[in-house]
C-alpha cells in the first residue's frame, strides 16, 4: 500500500504537466470516495459549476469501474445544482441495455457501443443516435492475496494461463521464473472473474488476445469466456472474493487495491516491470487513438505497449449519451453534468481517486461535443 500511495502521489503532481483532463476508473461505491467538502483536491470550487437550466433527477446505470468517480462527482454537483442523480453502477452491459430501452439519460461502459448496440439506440435518440464519450480512464489492476508475498511480477502468457485453469499453484515454475528470490507457498491459486457482462473484461481479455493469442484462444467481449476460476458481480464483488480468500487473484479497477489486497506489476518487455498507477496508465492512455465516426470519439487502445512505465492493462470507461434527440426533460441536467465532468474541475478530481486522465487533445473534442447534444 505504500507503494500505491507513492505511485498515486507521483501521478498527482505528474498529472498536471503531462496530462490535463483526464480519464480514470474506479471503485466501491460504498467507501468514503474523499469527494467531500473537507478534500480540495476533489470538492469543486464554489461557483465553478455551470448548473444552467438543471433540475430534477437522472437515472443512469452502467460501468462498476467508474462508480468511485461518478459518485465524486455527482456530490459536487447535486450540492452545486440540486440534481439527484441515481447511477446504479450494475455493470457496463446493463448500462448499455438500459440506454437502448429509454431507462437512462445517460449509460457508462468501458467498451465502446457495437454497431447492433447504436442501430438499436436510434428508437430512443430520435434524429440521432448513441454516442461514446471517453471520460475516465485507468489501469485494470490485477489484485491479489497471496501471504507473504508482498511484490509479485506477472507476464501476459503466465496471466492467461492462470486465469484459463492451466497454472493453478502459486509455486509453479512459470511464476517462479518471474519472481525470484521470492518465496512463493504451494497454495492453489483462486482466480476471480465477473459474473455479469462488463467491459473490464472486455479490456482485459483483449489484453490478453493482444499480447498473448497462444494462450488466450477466446474470442472476447463483456462475457467470461474462459473455463474454470470462480465468479463474482461487479467489480466491488471481485475485490470483495479476492480480499477474503486466500490465494486469490481477480481483475479490477486500480481504486479497490486496498484492506489487504496487492496489486501485480506486469512485464512487458520493458527494462523493469510496471506496476499500476494514475501516471503508468496515463503513459498508456496517451497513445490512445480516436477511432470513432462523426461525433463519436471511440478510441483505440494500445495493449501491447513496452514503452517504459507504461501500464498495458487499461481501459477508457465511456458515458453513452444521445448525440440528437435526448429526452427534453432531462436534457439540461445531463449537458450540464457532463460538461462538469469533462471539464479542469471534474477531471482533476480523478488521480486522487485511483484514475488517470484524458488527454487534452481528446478531452477538448469530448467538451464541444457536450455542448452540442441536443
Amino acid at each position: 500500500m505504500k507503494l500505491q500511495r507513492k505511485n498515486r502521489l507521483r501521478a498527482l503532481s505528474l498529472g498536471a504537466v503531462a496530462v490535463s483532463g483526464a480519464l480514470a476508473l474506479t471503485a466501491c461505491g460504498s467507501d468514503d470516495n474523499g469527494s467531500g467538502s473537507g478534500n480540495p483536491s476533489t470538492a469543486a470550487k464554489a461557483g465553478s459549476i455551470k448548473c444552467d437550466d438543471a433540475k430534477g433527477q437522472l437515472l443512469a446505470d452502467g460501468s462498476s469501474a467508474q462508480k468511485n468517480a461518478i459518485d465524486a462527482w455527482v456530490k459536487n454537483f447535486s450540492q452545486a445544482c440540486g440534481v439527484q442523480i441515481n447511477y446504479k453502477g450494475g455493470g457496463s452491459g446493463a448500462g448499455v441495455t438500459a440506454f437502448t430501452q429509454g431507462q437512462v439519460a445517460f449509460a457508462g461502459s468501458d467498451s465502446a457501443l457495437k454497431p447492433e448496440e447504436v442501430t438499436a439506440s436510434k428508437s430512443v435518440c430520435k434524429g440521432g443516435q448513441g454516442i461514446d464519450l471517453p471520460m475516465v480512464g485507468g489501469p485494470i489492476a490485477l489484485g491479489y492475496n497471496v501471504p507473504g508475498v508482498d511484490n509479485l511480477v506477472l507476464d501476459a502468457p503466465t496471466i492467461a494461463k492462470i486465469f484459463d485453469s492451466k497454472i493453478t499453484k502459486w509455486n509453479d515454475p512459470a511464476i517462479a521464473a518471474l519472481n525470484k528470490g521470492v518465496k512463493l507457498p504451494d497454495l492453489k491459486i483462486q482466480a476471480f472473474h465477473r459474473s455479469d457482462e462488463s467491459g473490464t473484461t472486455d479490456n482485459f481479455t483483449k489484453y490478453l488476445i493482444a499480447t498473448t493469442p497462444d494462450n488466450w484462444k477466446y474470442s472476447g467481449g463483456k462475457a467470461w469466456q474462459a473455463k474454470g476460476g470462480q465468479s463474482a458481480p461487479q467489480s466491488a464483488g471481485v475485490a470483495q472474493q479476492v480480499k477474503q480468500t486466500s490465494g486469490a487473484i481477480g481483475y479490477f479497477e486500480l481504486s479497490y487495491v486496498k484492506d489487504g489486497i496487492k496489486s501485480v506489476s506486469i512485464n512487458t518487455g520493458a527494462s523493469k516491470p510496471v506496476a499500476p498507477s494514475s501516471e503508468s496508465a496515463t503513459a498508456d492512455i496517451a497513445a490512445a487513438q480516436v477511432v470513432g465516426t462523426g461525433k463519436d470519439l471511440s478510441l483505440k487502445l494500445d495493449y501491447k505497449t513496452k514503452a517504459e512505465g507504461a501500464y498495458p492493462i487499461t481501459l477508457v470507461t465511456y458515458e453513452i449519451v444521445c448525440d440528437k434527440g435526448n429526452k427534453a426533460d432531462t436534457l439540461p441536467a445531463t449537458k450540464a453534468f457532463l460538461r462538469y465532468i469533462a471539464g479542469e474541475d471534474g477531471q482533476k478530481i480523478l488521480p486522487s481517486i485511483g484514475y488517470a486522465p484524458v488527454p487534452d487533445e481528446i478531452i477538448a473534442k469530448v467538451r464541444t461535443t457536450v455542448e452540442g447534444l441536443s
